[in-house]
């Protein structure tokens, strides 16, 4: 029973620092946080599993070794690209 009690007020404690901050939070600025991460971390990370992938199938001998490999390439200069345009794209709508 005092789990319960020490974890309502704990909840509680933790709900009251973070709703001003959530408060203050725009839809926009977090749109944004999510983009950059995905840009920055997730695509060039996606494109490094394609060529590890891609390796692994050339090393092993797979007949689709050539296709993995060429499919790993586009795939990892989309992931290193991104920013870049992504940052063309907003400058020809803009």
């Amino acid at each position: 029973m005092k789990m319960k009690k020490y974890g309502a007020a704990f909840g509680g404690s933790m709900w009251m620092l973070l709703a001003p901050a959530m408060a203050f939070a725009s839809v926009e600025s977090s749109l944004m946080a999510v983009q950059s991460k995905l840009i920055n971390t997730v695509l060039p990370l996606v494109g490094i599993l394609g060529l590890v992938f891609a390796a692994f199938s050339f090393f092993t001998g797979s007949q689709n070794a050539r296709s993995h490999l060429i499919l790993a390439i586009m795939g990892a200069v989309v992931g290193f690209g991104a920013p870049s345009i992504i940052e063309f794209v907003q400058t020809l709508i803009h």
